[in-house]
């Protein structure tokens, strides 16, 4: 259970942002139209740029106040902290193939006919993009979805400097911020974040729920289920389809120790890294506690099919980092479903001899595919009617 303290929770009982508080770059609306005026440059975003100047406008970066420059880019790429020592998983940069773009710019973000920020450059550079992968991904093989996205995707130069906020993207899922998901949530109680990328099956929700049973965890607790829905790997259901299935779920179960909210983050796939990553963001979102599955955030080649990561790095990486954060790790169950005694984790079925049954997510499509009847026991039908109607 945490201890509550000055150093890690607010007046409110709500742990504290990382660096104190909560940043909100959005200018007053009095203010828009002049900003956007002393802009002499416009920049078009991808869609994985827009996902960081939201988070960056709304806090969900905080302490950050806009795009890193070269010397927080090199300290966190090599050492997952800024220059000035914090806690960092993953470099937060704007990319541009512009030339024209100078230090002492100011830069007009758009994304899809929206004016999202203006950007103050601070700097410009040509970044080694070997290196990046190196250190960030654990690898420079292009079978690494983000390695073959920092190499191909990526424009030549970054840009660092800081952002004012214009207005939010439009999405068709709502992303409540962090001072939202905050003013929600219970006084004074653990708040247990659940991160995923995919659709939530039965499992996920015998994990996320029993997380709220765990050792360290007080018993009033509180989960906050909350999926990221920004560009992920390719292979993945996309975000709008699988914020369907999350609204149909929600209404299903019910559960008023479930909160659930929506997190527009691009996916980089980097193991330890980004459950680092993942960790500052949520404790900015107000949570207390992460669950941390085998392989989080791991990824595979596409050509040998090996992992890129070892099962317990991002556990034992995100272990390590969450004294500093003042958080703690809830580790997932590894849970199977039996014939005698439904769901039990692994190591139980084991001891006393249990049937288990599987279903692999490869059946678990084609059986989506070709209509086929799908077990209770794997899925809720609520979601998957929701992907047979996408």
């Amino acid at each position: 259970m945490r201890t509550n303290n000055s150093s890690s929770t607010t007046q409110s009982g709500v742990i504290a942002p990382c660096g104190g508080s909560l940043v909100d770059l959005m200018v007053p609306s009095e203010e828009k139209e002049e900003l956007k005026s002393s802009a002499n440059k416009t920049l078009e975003c991808s869609d994985r740029n827009a996902c960081d100047i939201e988070l960056l406008i709304v806090g969900g970066f905080s302490p950050e106040r806009g795009f890193m420059k070269q010397a927080d880019y090199n300290s966190v790429v090599k050492s997952h902290r800024t220059a000035s020592g914090h806690l960092f998983g993953l470099p937060i940069i704007m990319d541009t193939d512009q030339e024209d773009i100078k230090i002492g710019d100011k830069v007009l973000l758009t994304y899809k006919d929206q004016n999202l920020a203006v950007l103050e450059v601070e700097d410009k550079w040509e970044p080694d993009k070997v290196v990046e992968a190196k250190h960030c991904y654990g690898t420079t093989s292009l079978e690494h979805p983000a390695v073959r996205m920092i190499a191909i995707e990526r424009k030549q130069f970054y840009l660092g400097g800081l952002i004012k906020g214009l207005e939010l993207p439009n999405r068709v899922f709502p992303c409540n911020t962090p001072a939202q998901v905050r003013a929600e949530l219970p006084t004074g109680e653990d708040v247990v974040a659940f991160q995923c990328r995919n659709p939530i099956h039965r499992a996920h929700y015998e994990l996320f729920t029993r997380a709220l049973h765990a050792n360290n965890v007080s018993e009033k607790a509180v989960v906050l289920v909350h999926p990221t829905c920004g560009p992920t790997q390719q292979d993945d259901i996309p975000g709008t389809v699988r914020f369907q299935t999350y609204e149909r779920l929600a209404k299903e179960v019910n559960n008023p120790r479930i909160r659930w909210a929506y997190l527009p983050y691009a996916m980089h796939m980097a193991g330890p890294r980004e459950a680092l990553q993942h960790m500052i963001i949520r404790r900015n979102y107000g949570c207390t506690h992460f669950i941390i599955g085998r392989d989080m955030a791991g990824c595979k080649s596409s050509l040998n099919g090996e992992d890129f990561y070892g099962p317990y790095d991002a556990q034992n990486f995100a272990n390590e980092c969450a004294p500093e954060l003042t958080m703690e790790t809830v580790p997932s169950l590894n849970l199977v479903y039996t014939q005698e005694e439904g769901y039990v984790t692994a190591e139980h079925a084991e001891a006393r001899g249990l049937h288990v049954k599987k279903l692999s997510g490869t059946q678990f499509r084609k059986m989506l595919r070709s209509g086929e009847e799908i077990p209770e026991w794997f899925a809720f039908k609520s979601v998957v009617e929701v992907l047979r109607s996408n």
